[in-house]
């Protein structure tokens, strides 16, 4: 059965949950049918989301509250209800946010949970072959992996961003924040390997579709700058073939590299200057240490941690 079409915004929002946030498609298609509910509402009125006011919002979701839902379903809708005007603000396709002073149960933040070093191992050691397609796929994998960058991140990328000899990269995030990043090793060779006349010269077209794209560095087999949901579809082609498909997502890449920064002992102020998070709670809560980590670290650090049960306090500690 084909997909009710929404407006473009709320298609948009979708789109960049799936291929941004890593959402699964069943979520996706839960998230589809709670805004085809809103926008039937607000069509009811003539308007579309962008011109929703918080009177219409509060109105939906309390016609969900009494309309027999359960409170997990309502907050759920209510969830992407408030996602879609944040995001529909944030990519100027609205002027305001009617569900800014919106009052409404906490809902839980659901992260990715990580691959395991060798899960991800494996996945990069998935491509094989030295065609285009593979220095490509190659490059991009390991600079989202090498960087714990958004896979928007990436994909904006242009060859000026990149730091000839220094090892660093220029990324544009959330705002057109800017900040530089290290490169790695692996991910240094493999765009080596791409940026040559055999990986992204080979299928540089003789004219350029659009502006911009002479300046991409991930480019798609058309001679076009790859999109987020090529970009999406490349990562996942190769989870399939690893037998990763159903926890692999440009996101989970990102999730990975912060938590094996932390779990090899990384500053978390330095993973998020890496993430470009505005908030070290927001990275706390991206990041989760793992208990082995957290034990590791207090058994290292704490005076009176079970490595060592007779061993006295300095005689410098004063106490408090």
């Amino acid at each position: 059965m084909t997909a009710t079409p929404l407006t473009r915004g709320s298609e948009e929002y979708l789109s960049w949950l799936e291929v941004e946030r890593g959402r699964s498609r069943l979520t996706i298609t839960s998230y589809r049918r709670d805004l085809g509910q809103y926008e039937s509402t607000l069509a009811t009125a003539g308007l579309e989301p962008a011109a929703a006011a918080p009177e219409q919002v509060e109105g939906y979701l309390a016609h969900l509250r009494t309309s027999g839902r359960s409170p997990a379903s309502v907050a759920r809708a209510t969830s992407v209800v408030r996602g879609l005007h944040r995001f529909l603000l944030d990519e100027g396709l609205a002027a305001a946010d009617p569900t800014t002073d919106l009052t409404v149960g906490r809902v839980p933040l659901r992260l990715p949970k990580a691959l395991s070093e060798e899960e991800v191992s494996a996945l990069l050691g998935a491509v094989v072959g030295d065609g285009a397609a593979e220095r490509r796929d190659r490059a991009l994998m390991e600079v989202l992996y090498g960087t714990g960058a958004r896979i928007s991140e990436v994909v904006g990328l242009d060859q000026a961003d990149l730091s000839a000899g220094d090892g660093l990269v220029r990324l544009y995030g959330k705002g057109s924040k800017e900040r530089l990043v290290p490169l790695g090793r692996y991910a240094a060779a493999a765009l080596d390997g791409w940026l040559s006349p055999l990986g992204r010269g080979s299928v540089e077209p003789r004219q350029w579709r659009r502006r911009g794209d002479a300046e991409a560095v991930f480019l798609n087999l058309r001679g076009s700058r790859l999109s987020r949901q090529g970009a999406y579809a490349v990562v996942k082609r190769y989870a399939v073939a690893v037998h990763l498909g159903d926890r692999v997502s440009p996101h989970v890449l990102r999730h990975s590299c912060a938590t094996h920064m932390l779990a090899r002992g990384a500053d978390i102020r330095v993973v998020q200057e890496l993430l470009g998070h505005v908030s070290i709670a927001t990275t706390q809560l991206y990041t989760k240490v793992s208990p082995e980590h957290l034990r590791a670290a207090y058994e290292a650090a704490h005076p009176r941690s079970s490595r060592d049960p007779g061993r006295a306090v300095p005689a410098t500690y004063e106490g408090p």
